[in-house]
Formats: structure tokens, C-alpha cells, sequence
């Protein structure tokens, strides 16, 4: 059936009329902050006392937006005779968000969750070359970023907390009972056991009245 002439006409007109109708909604933005979704992708947090300087979200990154300066430090033995130990410590952890796609690959290859999304989005900047945020800049962001939601109800229980809770169930039942304390003589020493009072002669049986 070949097509009416003018129904694309009148079905382009019938969605603008019902366009028009419906009431328009404004956000107030900056005098109103937008309700956003609990998982926005705004902008990275640094949470600095986990970073190993692995740099596997560096090299993880397809931008190479992220930028990792790092020296090793040698620690003393713990213990006398022991061997002393080298750490990397973290002198710069700088990312360039003008190349940064918010793809989100260093926060999952993160082995030791040092990297969150915050909802934060207000760090425009007049020149480019600002949008490289240092780590103290990240670690701000930090503090933004909103706590994990609960588990279900029917979930599993993280296997951190299970291990957890198994050694501390079998610390409980190896550990000795704690015994009674004996009641102690006001003197200082210990009264001795009472003991059963002799027995005395027992009348024949003929001779019980």
C-alpha cells in the first residue's frame, strides 16, 4: 500500500506539538547541584596510603594520561641480624585529565584500591595545561567520593571477612577456659578441704530399742 502523501509531515508535526505541550524543566545549576547518579564518573581519587607504585595503571591506561614519579627508600631489619628491605616511596602521582577518557581501567587493575570515582565534576580550568591535577589535588577528591552501597540481603559474604572471622572462631577454641579461683582464708592461706567426720561404733542390731 503505497504511503498517504504529507504522513511523514503529520507525524514530524504531532511529536513538536507534543513536545511543546509538556512543561519545561530547568535546573538551577550553579544555584542548585544536580541530583547525579550514585555511580557518575566526575573525576579519580587518590587514596595515597595504598599506593604501592606498582604503576599498573599507568601502563594499563590507553590515554598514558597518568603520571608516576617514585624513589626507593632502604628499610632497617626488624630484628637483630635480619636482612634490610627496600620500599618504593611515592614522590608523584599526577593525572592529565585534557587526555583522560574516563574509562575507569586504573581503578579496576588497582590491586590495592587506591583509586575511587568521585562524583565531582567542577574543576574546569582557562588553560589546558591546568587540567594536569597533582596527587594532593587527587587526594582532596577523596573525601568526595561516596561510601559503597550495603550488600543484599542475600549475598556472599567478602572472603576478607570470612577469613577473618574463621581465625578469630578458632583462636576462641583454642584457647584454654579460665579456671575458678579457690576461696582463700583471710589469714593469707588456703583452708584445706573439708573433710568427712569419723565414723563411731554402731550398735548391734539386736540391741537397737
Amino acid at each position: 500500500m503505497a504511503p498517504i502523501p504529507g504522513s511523514g509531515l503529520a507525524k514530524g508535526l504531532a511529536v513538536t506539538l507534543r513536545t511543546m505541550t509538556k512543561k519545561t524543566v530547568t535546573e538551577q545549576y550553579p544555584d542548585t547541584q544536580p541530583d547525579l547518579p550514585p555511580r557518575t564518573r566526575g573525576v579519580i581519587g587518590l587514596f595515597e596510603e595504598n599506593c604501592t607504585v606498582c604503576m599498573l595503571c599507568a601502563r594499563e591506561c590507553p590515554d598514558w594520561c597518568i603520571y608516576i614519579d617514585s624513589h626507593k627508600e632502604t628499610v632497617p631489619a626488624a630484628t637483630p641480624g635480619g636482612r634490610e628491605r627496600s620500599r618504593n616511596v611515592l614522590d608523584r602521582f599526577a593525572i592529565d585529565f585534557s587526555l583522560c577518557m574516563y574509562c575507569g581501567i586504573c581503578i579496576e587493575v588497582c590491586p590495592f584500591d587506591a583509586l575511587f570515582w568521585s562524583p565531582e565534576f567542577e574543576y574546569a580550568e582557562t588553560d589546558i595545561r591546568d587540567l594536569t591535577h597533582e596527587r594532593d589535588k587527587l587526594r582532596e577528591w577523596m573525601w568526595t567520593v561516596p561510601a559503597p552501597p550495603a550488600l543484599d540481603p542475600g549475598a556472599e559474604e567478602p572472603k576478607e571477612i570470612a577469613a577473618a572471622r574463621k581465625t578469630a572462631e578458632k583462636l576462641a577454641t583454642t584457647q584454654p577456659e579460665p579456671t575458678t579461683p579457690q576461696p582463700t582464708d583471710p589469714t593469707g592461706s588456703n583452708p584445706e578441704p573439708p573433710t568427712e567426720p569419723p565414723a563411731g561404733p554402731t550398735a548391734p542390731e539386736g540391741d537397737a530399742p
